[in-house]
């Protein structure tokens, strides 16, 4: 008999699957930072391109053995997301990069985290099938992030960073599917 942790298990990652396959393409990132409590800001246009990775690909082995996993592990599936941002009041290049994402049980491993190169984990789980909700935790802080499909043209997310209990910084993001 299988049990109902695992039963979940398999549930969120075939809701992950089917959240990264839907999130393919490219898109247009518009999004706002708000520094708090002083509620400074800083507005951000990134172009992203989202591709998914299928169980055994390369790039979930490298990211498996990144994180030390046994290599009778496979990751389950996962995504590689690649952007370039400029700040929209200077025009100024912000930055570029790409993140690896493997899903293994109800832990997404990345192979850097929102403010570390490191590789890094988070929690993850679905309070609906269009809503992916992570919580990551290193260096004393935390990264609560909900991202929310939106018909098949539309990605909603918000980042919300704190530390030591007292939030630092939420970050909201309209991005528009563009192909």
């Amino acid at each position: 008999m299988t049990s109902p942790l695992k039963l979940t298990q398999v549930a969120d990652e075939s809701l992950l699957a089917e959240f990264f396959q839907e999130s393919v393409g490219k898109w247009r990132s518009e999004r706002r930072y708000y520094t708090l409590p002083d509620g400074e800001t800083k507005e951000m246009v990134s172009m992203i391109t989202i591709r998914f990775l299928t169980a055994g690909c390369d790039e979930l082995q490298k990211l498996a053995q990144m994180h030390g996993l046994s290599d009778t592990v496979s990751l389950v599936c996962g995504a590689e997301v690649t952007w370039e941002s400029e700040n929209t009041v200077t025009g100024r290049k912000e930055s570029k990069g790409s993140t690896l994402f493997g899903a293994l049980g109800n832990i997404l491993y990345r192979d850097r985290g929102f403010a570390t190169t490191k590789p890094v984990t988070a929690e993850y789980h679905f309070p609906n099938p269009k809503t992916l909700c992570l919580r990551t935790e290193y260096n004393g802080s935390v990264f609560e992030e909900e991202l929310k499909l939106i018909g098949s043209k539309y990605r909603t997310r918000q980042s919300i960073i704190s530390r030591a209990g007292e939030q630092l910084m939420i970050g909201q993001y309209l991005e528009k599917r563009i192909d």
